[in-house]
């Protein structure tokens, strides 16, 4: 049988020094490999007097979508691992208080 108190102590039922989950690092590196590709395309085409600026403005509008998936990872990774642990602990005013702070940065 699982002790609970220790089930809670090994989720880590606080946000002191809760970083993202290492799982998804890899995904989280690709998304912001991808948003620096599209800022760097954009740098590389405004040096370029050839440029058409409907192109420029084609990969200034990617970057935010690039940037969101991005977003998204983290946001998947701090609910499984902080937000559920909340869940876990039974603190519910904290773990409305940090699904709304999380979803204020999006």
């Amino acid at each position: 049988m699982t002790d609970a108190p220790a089930l809670v102590d090994a989720l880590h039922c606080t946000a002191e020094g809760k970083l993202c989950t290492p799982k998804d690092a890899r995904k989280r590196a690709r998304r912001l490999s991808i948003a620096r590709g599209h800022l760097d395309s954009i740098v590389r085409m405004l040096d370029a007097p050839e440029v058409y600026c409907v192109d420029v403005l084609r990969q200034i509008k990617a970057l935010p979508g690039a940037l969101s998936g991005a977003g998204d990872v983290v946001l998947r990774g701090h609910l499984e691992a902080y937000v559920a642990t909340s869940a876990m602990c039974s603190d519910s005013v904290e773990l409305v208080r940090e699904i709304m702070e999380a979803l204020r940065y999006r």
